[in-house]
């Protein structure tokens, strides 16, 4: 699907709603304290991270990618859990027509692009801090044209973070800005690691939770949003992902979840939280920030490609917000 030259996309610079709200290389870790028993990323939680790698290594190797990740398939490839899994597009019988590997794997690729843009951005205007909350495979540290004095804190649980740092040791990978490693689960006072790592309330941030709070019980992503809040001063900016559905188990037979349960043994229902929701957009606002927020079909729409709605769809409640800190 293509989009005609008067359309505007709200993931390009000018025009994306997120937007409007706006070299020491290095490669540090926090002495923070590690988590009693960091899963890694084989089970849970954490393999869904290779989840995310694998649709990123299929991403960057489309003509039409969204969003290009050299690193993500080396991930892939060194976990055992998923040896078999592929990492282009022509290693799956079925294609695009796959629910997971086509049709997932294509929102991951969409997200990765729209959430990179929003980041170098951010950069643009000044912000030199950013944060990637429950950080995973995540690479933009070494894969986007961030400002040489820019500092990026990694936070994820230490299992996690050690199996992503072995594969970036043995490419002999070198970030293209500071880099802050934070072990600390968050469900712990990842704050006082975080600030004990070398951030800066007092200066501007960019904050990043990536398909992340919808893991989380709801009072918890409350305390995660309140402590953004807490951290950050004016010009500060966040994006994060929300899902809306008050029913997920109506779901459970959608074609994406099916595919995640049948072909990789992930069943993500189970691992959501299906407590009630908070509003954290309602929240920020009440703070004092400026947010927006999308469906992903909108810059699916906009870009030209990418999913659009289904029946029976599991994205139907997936949601992009897009936050500013106003100034005093």
């Amino acid at each position: 699907m293509s989009e005609t030259s008067t359309t505007e996309d709200p993931g390009r610079p000018g025009s994306d709603p997120s937007e409007r709200f706006a070299p020491t290389e290095g490669d540090t870790t926090a002495s923070a304290a590690q988590p009693t028993g960091a899963e890694g990323v084989n089970a849970g939680v954490g393999l869904t991270a290779l989840l995310v790698a694998a649709a990123r290594a299929i991403e960057t190797r489309r003509p039409d990618s969204l969003a290009q990740d050299v690193y993500a398939e080396h991930f892939v490839r060194a976990a055992p859990a998923c040896a078999d899994w592929p990492v282009s597009i022509q290693q799956v019988p079925d294609g695009d027509g796959n629910p997971l590997w086509g049709r997932f794997a294509r929102y991951f690729g969409l997200r990765t692009g729209v959430l990179d843009d929003f980041l170098q951005r951010s950069a643009g205007t000044g912000v030199r801090q950013v944060v990637l909350l429950g950080a995973g495979l995540d690479t933009r540290a070494f894969r986007l044209d961030l400002p040489s004095d820019c500092v990026v804190f990694e936070i994820d649980r230490a299992g996690v973070l050690a199996f992503k740092q072995q594969v970036l040791t043995d490419l002999s990978a070198a970030p293209r800005a500071k880099r802050v490693q934070v072990p600390v689960d968050l469900r712990d006072d990842w704050a006082t690691a975080l600030t004990s790592a070398g951030f800066d309330p007092a200066a501007p941030s960019c904050w990043l939770a990536e398909g992340l709070l919808f893991y989380l019980p709801g009072p918890a992503e409350t305390y995660l949003i309140d402590t953004v809040d807490r951290l950050t001063t004016g010009g500060s900016a966040l994006a994060f992902e929300a899902k809306l559905e008050k029913d997920l188990l109506a779901y459970r037979d959608s074609p994406i979840y099916a595919a995640t349960r049948d072909q990789i043994g992930i069943d993500l229902l189970d691992l959501f939280d299906r407590g009630p929701r908070p509003d954290s957009a309602g929240d920020l606002t009440a703070k004092g920030w400026s947010t927006s927020m999308h469906t992903p079909f909108e810059f699916s729409r906009l870009r030209g490609r990418g999913p659009l709605p289904e029946p029976n769809d599991a994205l139907e409640g997936n949601r992009w917000v897009f936050a500013h800190k106003n100034r005093p």
